[in-house]
């Protein structure tokens, strides 16, 4: 897979894929992720990359022209799934999106900054508008490297057990079960007996029922989700 993520602050992102599961993923080939500076596709003397905006009103938008030559270079190179948008005002990522994109090969993801983007870009270029939640950042830079670790990290060979992200939150519509580890005993406070029985099966059942309990409890609303 490739992803390539295009911003107004290359340096905000950098530290996200320079260590931990992303970087090994790198490393380990199993992904490639290209960090482009719009400003670099500016034809503007100065490398201006935003403007007012027509009508008036506070705040600048960033402009077409240097958004559309990034995304017509990447796509002379290779061909690409998704071009997606990172806005409030879009789909909410969820784990089923993230597993949709995980199968894709290549992808594109434009931060927003300022007041956003052209709405030309959103009409002609993009594919897909993708939200972290109901809220505002500073810009997409975050939100994108959300997006990005969501994905990256489904990939065969990217986590040491595959068997790891099957059993995350979200999967099958239901939060994970509390976990535990060594000791079996910290000042009183004990691991349920089940979980040091050996009884795999018994152990899998209560994992299931604990998975229901707490989703039941912390998010009805996923056991009401038919889709």
């Amino acid at each position: 897979m490739r992803i390539d993520i295009l911003t107004l602050l290359p340096q905000l992102l950098e530290s996200p894929f320079a260590d931990s599961i992303l970087k090994r993923a790198i490393d380990k080939g199993l992904v490639e992720v290209g960090i482009h500076d719009i400003r670099n596709w500016s034809t503007d003397k100065h490398k201006k990359a935003d403007d007012y905006a027509f009508g008036g009103g506070a705040g600048m938008v960033m402009q077409i022209q240097p958004i559309h030559d990034c995304i017509k270079s990447l796509k002379s190179e290779r061909t690409y799934d998704e071009v997606i948008y990172v806005t409030p005002d879009g789909e909410t990522l969820n784990q089923r999106m993230a597993n949709e994109l995980s199968m894709k090969k290549n992808l594109i993801i434009l931060c927003g900054h300022y007041k956003g983007v052209d709405q030309r870009v959103r009409d002609h270029l993009i594919t897909r508008e993708v939200s972290i939640g109901d809220f505002v950042l500073s810009g997409g830079e975050l939100a994108a490297a959300v997006i990005a670790d969501s994905v990256i990290r489904l990939l065969p060979g990217v986590l040491n057990d595959e068997t790891s992200a099957l059993s995350d939150s979200f999967q099958d519509n239901l939060l994970a079960p509390p976990v535990y580890t060594r000791p079996a005993d910290y000042h009183g406070w004990k691991v349920p007996d089940i979980l040091t029985s050996g009884n795999l099966r018994m152990i899998d059942e209560w994992r299931l029922e604990e998975s229901i309990r707490r989703t039941r409890e912390r998010r009805p609303d996923l056991l009401s989700d038919e889709d």
